[in-house]
């Protein structure tokens, strides 16, 4: 009886697992794409390859890579570095607790610590798109592609900008705009207030850049007082409330 159980047990693990490497397809191509602009953008900074590579790695992710460059070459401190990581990154804590609602309980414990590694917001939203219960071994597979296709895509970039001539390597740092472009016009052209919050994040940035006394003001923190300043006043004016929420 115990070893049919255990049969059925290693189906579900393995079907889960194929699952999973299914949806990470797209999510590792995709990020091959864009990890190869920080790729680029990290050597061209002063990193080495290595190092661009292992803080891809490493961390996962693409906002919080790029402001972090931003931060260390800027000459930023280690408390602007934990502020910016902080803000930026504090919505993957709350992925993790919605996620984890739907994991199957039979599993250890120490399996959401490895999940939560690679807690991403595609990750996420393939996760939490399961109907029913979800076994870990569907965000292995999707990590399993994920992970390899943003840390490639970073060793890629880096050695493209390492060895490319200057001309080039300024004309493929275009793609980071584009990159951008693609993640804020969707949902602006679909809804006002995050139009207006783009607006307003875009003119706010311009103001610390060519005012005087706020320009002299580090790249880490315009980003930390940016981010509170606008989404704040968004969230108080326009919060989510009822059906809009859910």
């Amino acid at each position: 009886m115990q070893t049919e159980e255990k049969k059925i047990r290693k189906e579900k693990t393995i079907d889960s697992f194929r699952q999973g490497l299914k949806c990470g397809i797209p999510i590792g191509l995709g990020y091959f794409a864009v990890s190869f602009t920080f790729g680029m953008a990290a050597v061209k900074g002063g990193l080495s390859v290595f190092e661009a590579t292992m803080i891809s790695l490493l961390n996962l992710t693409s906002a919080g890579q790029f402001a972090g460059i931003d931060v260390m070459f800027g000459g930023g401190t280690f408390v602007e570095m934990a502020v910016t990581q902080l803000i930026i990154n504090l919505r993957y804590s709350l992925m993790s607790f919605t996620i984890s609602q739907k994991y199957d309980r039979s599993y250890p414990f120490w399996h959401r610590f490895i999940v939560a590694f690679g807690v991403t917001d595609e990750i996420f939203g393939v996760t939490a798109a399961q109907s029913g219960k979800v076994s870990p071994f569907f965000n292995y597979g999707a990590m399993a592609l994920s992970i390899p296709g943003w840390t490639l895509g970073t060793l890629a970039g880096a050695i493209s900008g390492s060895i490319l001539p200057a001309f080039m390597t300024s004309a493929l740092g275009v793609a980071i705009y584009g990159m951008f472009l693609a993640i804020i016009i969707p949902p602006a052209k679909h809804n006002k207030v995050v139009a207006g919050v783009v607006a307003a994040a875009m003119a706010l940035s311009c103001v610390f850049k060519y005012a005087p006394v706020l320009n002299k003001i580090s790249d880490g923190f315009v980003i930390i007082i940016v981010t509170v300043i606008v989404a704040g006043i968004a969230a108080y004016f326009f919060p989510h409330t009822g059906k809009e929420a859910k």
